[in-house]
């Protein structure tokens, strides 16, 4: 972001709790009064704690929804009337290719993760007449430092190298690049798609 503000760009933080939807929605009323409407949302926020199945409880259930799904439905129905108004607009959510390749451990993610594209193709299929495109990205295993610190070890990098085409771990601005393509009008015939980034292994 600093190097943004330094090329000239205007760049605004606007904290929010997103698993409060009235937080979520006056944050995003901010950044209205910033930058006028908004014509692009990425939907990238998530959390992929484990847990185990049989302790899960319902509290627990609706907390993992909302941090990874609810969110990203609220979040494009307080920017849809902007992009309708434009007639113009671009909705990025961002799922996950757990649910795809049966990753267990985490039922509550992984059941909101697929969700994401159901989601992506209903807005889609309804707002495209305005010239709205929602397309998903699916991410693999990205080695975010998170990622780093509590998942990877020489037994899961050595299942990560045999399951991906690509013998090399994903970086972060290799999500970045796919996300920039969607957002922008290069991707102006791509909609109600799901794009897979995980080097191969689905």
């Amino acid at each position: 972001m600093k190097e943004l503000a330094s090329q000239g760009h205007r760049v605004h933080f606007e904290p929010a709790d997103l698993t409060d939807i009235a937080a979520l929605r006056s944050a995003i009323n901010k950044i209205r009064g910033v930058f006028g409407g908004v014509q692009i949302l990425i939907n990238n926020a998530a959390h992929d704690e484990r847990h185990a199945t049989l302790e899960v409880t319902p509290e627990y259930w609706d907390d993992r929804i909302a941090v990874n799904l609810k969110h990203q439905f609220f979040a494009a129905q307080a920017v849809l009337p902007d992009m309708i108004e434009a007639k113009a607009g671009s909705i990025v959510n961002f799922g996950s290719t757990s649910w795809m390749i049966g990753q267990g451990g985490m039922a509550a993610y992984t059941a909101a993760k697929s969700g994401v594209l159901g989601l992506t193709r209903s807005l889609a299929r309804d707002f495209g007449p305005y010239n709205i495109r929602v397309n998903a990205i699916a991410p693999g295993w990205i080695m975010t430092q998170r990622q780093l610190d509590l998942w990877l070890n020489p037994e899961s990098e050595k299942e990560l190298m045999q399951r991906q085409c690509l013998k090399r771990r994903l970086m972060p601005d290799e999500i970045a690049r796919a996300t920039l393509f969607f957002a922008s009008d290069e991707a102006c015939a791509c909609t109600n798609q799901q794009y897979v980034i995980d080097g191969g292994w689905v």
